[in-house]
């Protein structure tokens, strides 16, 4: 019986060529692709871009893909009549419809955090997070260009001592980015989202090893309204998973009520956030600064006016955009292409799958 073959996609560094070598060696068709086809299911995707997707995909048995760089909605997944097994990277996938290939008899599933050797200290996604709140903050990007092309200082940074950081969201990433604005700069912490409870946020706290309350009786994560977020925030730090109930929910009302000086990272999901009305914010400058990891469409096209904007020119914000790379290290990626590896060995043996995914991605 001839092995099945097998396709990964959206290998930007090839990290996946030392696991795969494996299969290889064992006779199985590995093929890579570097690059990213438009997302079958964006609503500007014209049909021969659809069509193109899918002839690439068709022949494969395996689909190998990483996190949600290549969306496989229904539709797509009935146009490929080979297609047995999907695997995806991480432990949720929310652009793979799972009921779909259920209905077909594909399984579909991820990878565990931390592989075979679990790490200390924050994750890739808070370092990057954290990394490019304080990039904002002091102007890192804009003062080395200003450095490289002789010039020298333009303008001044932002402390961060004692201000007010306002999370989106208190779960892992909030709790983790959170607590280290509050313990390596003093910040004080404000937290919103649509069912957080203050009760709940207390025991978030403790769980990460911090008091409920300061000496001044103040909460360590304080839960306040939507509006006041927004209102008292000197960074607003978008920290949601993206859902049906969270897509497009960050919008112009909210960004109005932000102070002219405040800074907006996303570093979660792009689609949680309006992208248009965040980029008319942007280019009207309503606030000092946004810093963005996350995008509607990925990769960002070439002609976005992300990418063509002279930003902080002119009245506009400080912008500073980073190509997604907030789970991007080599370590941990190349961990998922072995768990991978390890998840077709046992696919194939007739073995149950780990972290299998059932009725939806979340």
């Amino acid at each position: 019986m001839s092995l099945p073959t097998i396709a990964i996609l959206d290998h930007y560094q090839k990290i996946s060529d030392t696991p795969f070598d494996r299969l290889r060696t064992a006779g199985y068709q590995v093929t890579t692709f570097t690059d990213t086809l438009l997302p079958y299911n964006h609503p500007d995707t014209p049909q021969d871009a659809k069509d193109a997707l899918v002839k690439r995909l068709e022949p494969f048995e395996i689909i190998c893909s990483m996190r949600e760089r290549t969306p496989f909605p229904a539709e797509l997944i009935n146009r490929l009549p080979n297609l047995k097994l999907l695997l995806t990277t991480g432990g949720r996938n929310a652009s793979i419809d799972v009921k779909a290939c259920e209905a077909r008899g594909i399984p579909v599933a991820g990878t565990t955090a931390g592989g075979k050797s679990p790490r200390t200290g924050p994750d890739s996604t808070t370092q990057h997070c954290v990394a490019l709140t304080l990039a904002l903050a002091r102007n890192i990007p804009q003062d080395d260009a200003a450095m490289k092309s002789g010039g020298w200082q333009s303008r001044y940074a932002v402390g961060l001592s004692g201000k007010v950081f306002g999370t989106v969201g208190l779960g892992r990433l909030g709790v983790s980015v959170s607590k280290i604005m509050h313990l390596a700069f003093g910040m004080k912490i404000i937290a919103w989202s649509t069912n957080l409870t203050q009760e709940a946020a207390d025991e978030k706290a403790k769980a990460a090893g911090l008091p409920v309350e300061d000496e001044n009786g103040d909460k360590i994560f304080k839960v306040v309204s939507r509006d006041e977020l927004f209102q008292t925030a000197d960074v607003v730090s978008i920290q949601l998973v993206l859902s049906e109930r969270s897509r497009g929910l960050i919008g112009t009302s909210d960004l109005q009520k932000m102070k002219k000086s405040a800074l907006f990272v996303n570093t979660s999901r792009g689609p949680i956030v309006n992208e248009k009305e965040l980029l008319e914010a942007a280019k009207q400058g309503m606030i000092r600064g946004i810093g963005l990891d996350v995008y509607g469409l990925e990769p960002l096209p070439q002609d976005s006016e992300w990418r063509t904007t002279k930003w902080g020119e002119f009245g506009r914000s400080e912008v500073i955009l980073t190509p997604h790379m907030g789970y991007v290290e080599a370590e941990g990626i190349g961990e998922w292409y072995e768990q991978q590896v390890e998840n077709i060995l046992r696919w194939k043996k007739g073995e149950g799958l780990v972290t299998l995914f059932q009725d939806n991605g979340y």
